[in-house]
């Protein structure tokens, strides 16, 4: 089951991962929310050393903790 997180507007968001590869040929996790569930690219949790915060819009964000 992925991650969601419900906002204080009642919106659900599910929290994604995808592999980006930069120009130069490195690669990094990138995470992100969205409103509906994509399967391939869900997680089941949020990662080691990151929270979620909900910025003033009602988008949910990770943040170092």
């Amino acid at each position: 089951m992925a991650y969601s997180f419900t906002n204080s507007k009642g919106k659900t968001y599910f929290l994604h991962k995808k592999m980006v590869t930069s120009k130069s040929g490195s690669t990094r996790d990138l995470y992100f929310f969205a409103g509906d569930l994509r399967p391939e690219f869900a997680v089941d949790n949020v990662p080691a050393g990151k929270h979620v915060v909900e910025m003033k819009s009602g988008l949910p964000v990770l943040k170092k903790s």
